[in-house]
């Protein structure tokens, strides 16, 4: 009801806000990116929506002239891209780096658009945009027509769901306004993209720097009867049906300000629920029915996808964050070993047996690669052999995690079917992935529980197991010391073995070679070996280059707190090379040996050793004598 007091006129007009305003609460929402090669002119494009939008205040507009004459590339005329482009550098260099996301409007649907950039070392940045986008708008320069990037980032688009195109044959003022060279363009593409899954793509030529086709039909282009940009993006259809889809709830944050509440909050993934619904806790599954459905502005009766809000169950039952509450007759995969779609955004190459940090929605927990299954050929889908994948590559593989998880197939659920590889020591998001299913033979395989446990062996045998994990350059006397080392342990009545690089090679590890691939391999195997030895009660002493960090620090969190010790035999390259026992450092510096550590391929020294060896000048015998009073100072022997 209007206020009484208030005159006609006035009324009039409160009226017409509130009906602006419901107007605009029940227009549909559409989330895009544009992407595609450098120079395309994505940002220029966007630039163009906002301003024929009418979404640039007269400041903004000064602004924009003034930052135009500075760092401008369309001489006297306004240069749209720089409404976007807001990093100096991105100015300077004329190029996107970073995800810019712009909102606007048009009388039948709200738009949120992310700018994403062109270059190929920012792929990663591309892939953040397209991770919750509807649709894309896959820019093509008509003069350069489908180029790497244009595929790299539709592949991009497919795999993580997006199934509507628009193909922007933009800049087509430039080869003057060619209908034979945008059905050129058009043909490429559509053959390139007949296998990526889309449902629909729509071509449209344009200029985004004169507006030709982006929100007014062009007059240059008579022989063009489709929609303007704006005109289709207000009319596709981009009903995701996350709200028919089963209802997910990843639990974000237990909510326990004091004894008389307990909820779990987070934002409804798909499906919806109500006040008396049953919901299972997806790892544990255990049921419960909810009680309350809380929000900021009060309780709700249901809750539907995309809402934030806190859940109250009837039940007093263990729900942390990262597990999820879900409907009992739909339950997601919950699985240690799944089989997923990899892009790889780092400059260091994935390598199959590395650890990795794996981070779902709410999740979080170690994971390795086991297998490498092939790599998508991006030019022509074909499936290659390949042990690592490159930066911007992308592979199908089988990841293997510490704990299980509780997720969907990403073609079921793009919000639970997705993840991120966190590099474990630099914190670098490393890729991004895309589920497909979980493996069998996760469900097969279970832990035997035995009787006999690692305290009684050790017991058994009056020592602390542990693992002393020697590490240094070939040559640096690692393996002498840890032989002299258990000479002393075994006359001390003490349980030993010694795995050495050398012999483990014999056996175990013949298959492998000294590509980096198969250097973390043979690491990976060696640590197993070594935590089961150490589950016997044993002292381990392992003495392997093992020239990377990510592959040590995998080894020792693979043992208990305290268990694994960090031995590092620090000799100099040159002294080691002076030694040369095995005449290796000779022939690897004629180049007859390929990826020797030390000489064409890296050693990482250790950061934070526990023992820090520097061997020169010093006998061997000494530097035993050491160790053993070290180990006997700790109480391992």
């Amino acid at each position: 009801m209007l206020d009484a007091n208030l005159n006609p006129a006035t009324e009039a007009a409160v009226e017409g806000i509130r009906d602006y305003l419901a107007a605009q609460e029940n227009k549909t929402l559409l989330r895009f990116l544009t992407c595609g090669s450098v120079d395309d002119g994505k940002s220029t494009l966007i630039g163009r929506l906002l301003y024929d939008t009418k979404l640039i205040f007269e400041d903004q507009l000064a602004a924009l002239e003034k930052d135009s004459k500075k760092h401008g590339t369309t001489g006297e005329d306004i240069d749209l891209a720089l409404l976007v482009d807001g990093l100096e550098a991105e100015r300077e260099q004329g190029i996107t780096i970073d995800v810019a996301y712009r909102f606007f409007s048009t009388p039948k649907r709200k738009f949120i658009v992310a700018d994403t950039p062109g270059h190929e070392q920012y792929t990663r940045n591309m892939a953040t945009g397209a991770s919750t986008a509807d649709l894309a708008v896959v820019l093509v320069d008509a003069r350069q027509g489908v180029l790497l990037q244009t595929r790299r980032h539709s592949i991009i688009a497919s795999l993580l769901g997006i199934r509507n195109i628009v193909l922007a044959v933009n800049k087509i003022d430039l080869v003057g306004f060619s209908k034979e060279r945008f059905g050129e363009i058009v043909e490429e593409y559509r053959a390139f993209a007949k296998d990526l899954g889309f449902a629909s793509v729509m071509p449209i030529p344009m200029s985004a720097r004169f507006g030709d086709n982006v929100s007014r039909p062009s007059e240059n282009m008579s022989w063009y009867d489709g929609p303007t940009l704006i005109g289709h993006l207000e009319t596709v259809d981009i009903e995701r049906g996350l709200s028919a889809k089963p209802f997910r709830f990843p639990v974000q944050y237990v909510n326990r300000p004091n004894l008389d509440f307990r909820g779990f909050a987070g934002t409804v993934a798909s499906g919806s629920v109500a006040v008396g619904d049953q919901v299972v806790v997806a790892k544990s599954g255990k049921p419960s029915r909810v009680k309350r459905i809380v929000t900021y502005d009060g309780d709700l009766s249901r809750a539907a996808e995309g809402e934030a809000v806190t859940l109250v169950l009837e039940d007093e039952i263990e729900v942390s964050r990262g597990n999820m509450l879900v409907t009992p007759d739909a339950r997601p995969h919950v699985a240690d070993q799944l089989a997923a779609t990899l892009v790889w955004f780092d400059e260091q190459a994935m390598m199959p047996g590395r650890p990795y940090v794996l981070r779902t929605e709410t999740d979080e927990v170690s994971a390795t690669v086991s297998a490498l299954k092939h790599r998508t050929n991006i030019n022509n889908f074909a499936h290659e052999a390949a042990k690592h994948l490159e930066m911007n590559e992308v592979g199908e593989c089988n990841l293997s995690l510490q704990a299980p998880i509780a997720f969907d197939s990403f073609a079921d659920n793009r919000t639970t079917g997705s993840f991120i590889l966190i590099d474990r020591i630099t914190n670098r998001t490393v890729g991004a992935g895309m589920i497909l299913h979980p493996l069998r033979r996760a469900a097969n395989i279970h832990w035997q529980a035995l009787d006999v446990t690692k305290q009684s062996r050790a017991e058994q045998k009056h020592q602390k197991p542990a693992v002393l994990w020697f590490t240094g350059l070939s040559g640096s006397g690692k393996s002498t010391i840890a032989n002299l080392l258990e000479k002393k342990l075994h006359a001390d009545g003490r349980h030993t073995y010694i795995l050495d690089g050398d012999n483990v090679r014999h056996g175990l590890n013949r298959d492998l070679g000294f590509t980096e691939e198969d250097r973390v391999e043979n690491i990976r195997r060696v640590a197993e070996v070594a935590k089961l030895m150490a589950d016997a009660g044993l002292i381990v002493l392992v003495s392997f280059i093992s020239p990377f960090r990510a592959e040590r620090r995998m080894a020792r969190e693979l043992m208990e707190e305290g268990e694994f010790v960090e031995v590092f035999v620090d000799t100099p390259f040159e002294e080691c090379a002076k030694r040369d026992p095995k005449g290796l450092y000779a022939r690897a510096l004629k180049g007859e040996i390929k990826n020797f550590t030390g000489v064409d391929s890296p050693y990482e020294e250790p950061e934070r050793a526990d023992i820090h060896l520097k061997t020169a000048g010093r006998a061997p015998e000494d530097l035993a004598d050491e160790l053993e009073a070290w180990l006997k100072d700790k109480g391992i022997c």
